[in-house]
């Protein structure tokens, strides 16, 4: 298993029901979710990948439940893991999806055009 399967179907069932379009990338040996050809959340390993933007980063990262995004070896900033104890309630991920939908709005695509 590269990814969390039960985790990624969450996603892909709240995404579904809020009827907003995405597309699934396998990136970083797990699953990235892109909406409007932008990174907005995924799946590493057992965590959530979430993409908040640097407005709610700070105040985001002191939930006992997330730390840095450091796949590079250094901090991504705007970028943050949520472990399963921050995602494993419905009601908690709902609450992360909706800032990362919310900086996507505002994020830029790397789609070359």
């Amino acid at each position: 298993m590269a990814y969390n399967e039960h985790l990624a179907d969450k996603l892909r069932q709240s995404l579904r029901e809020r009827k907003v379009p995405f597309v699934e990338k396998n990136m970083m040996g797990g699953l990235c979710i892109m909406v409007d050809d932008k990174m907005c959340v995924g799946v590493i390993k057992d965590d959530l990948m979430a993409r908040v933007g640097p407005h709610v980063y700070q105040a985001s990262l002191n939930q006992p439940t997330a730390r840095v995004m450091d796949f590079t070896k250094r901090p991504l900033k705007g970028y943050l893991y949520v472990n399963a104890e921050g995602w494993d309630d419905d009601n908690e991920l709902e609450q992360w999806l909706d800032k990362c939908l919310e900086f996507n709005k505002e994020a830029k695509s790397s789609k070359k055009k």
